[in-house]
């Protein structure tokens, strides 16, 4: 397999680190952290625990590098289709309809591994779980910033936390198997209220 990097005392890894990081981040997807164990993401990548620990030093620090994968691989915002848009309501359509294609692609990794990770989970793993916060809030943030051609303010803030929640429901209900074409459905009810409340400004 392709070495990459290397390990302590410089020597290379006898592993592919970056694809072993894919592999964990679509079980970790599929299964949820506590869903994982050791031995499955060992058993996956093909590697001995001791190579996994030497590599991410920890469970939690492998998930850690697949959240980052799946935010730089699967959670980007489709900015040009977004910034395209010729108004708010288009803008927001492109947004959510792009949520709606990420979150049910994979028939196996449906919903999104940031918007559904570690919502609930036991107290030991609090760090991760705050960790997972502060993306879906960076989240929020991203929504504020490809927007903002469209609205301003304490308008826009408050859209994006409305979308961003919004969002969050399409990920979870994409988990529990809804359709795409009904997801579509919530966008379309979505658009129509933005329509409506923003015209009357």
């Amino acid at each position: 397999m392709k070495q990459d990097a290397t390990g302590r005392g410089g020597r290379p890894w006898s592993f592919d680190r970056d694809a072993a990081i894919d592999t964990a981040m679509l079980l970790f997807w599929r299964h949820g952290y506590e869903g994982v164990s050791i031995g499955d993401l060992t058993k996956a990548i093909g590697i001995a625990p001791p190579s996994l620990y030497a590599a991410f030093g920890s469970k939690a620090g492998l998930y850690r590098r697949a959240m980052e994968r799946y935010e730089e691989t699967r959670g980007v915002l489709d900015v040009a289709a977004i910034r395209s848009a010729s108004s708010l309501p288009d803008a927001v359509r492109a947004l959510l309809t792009g949520a709606v294609t990420a979150v049910t692609q994979r028939q196996h990794e449906r919903g999104c591994m940031i918007s559904s990770g570690l919502v609930a989970c036991h107290p030991d793993h609090a760090d991760l779980a705050r960790d997972a916060a502060a993306r879906r809030e960076a989240l929020r943030g991203r929504i504020v910033q490809v927007l903002s051609p469209f609205a301003q303010g304490d308008r826009l803030e408050k859209l994006a936390r409305h979308l961003a929640a919004v969002m969050q429901g399409i990920s979870i209900q994409a988990r529990d198997g809804v359709a795409p074409l009904e997801l579509s459905d919530i966008v379309e009810e979505v658009v129509a209220g933005i329509a409506a409340r923003f015209s009357e400004d």
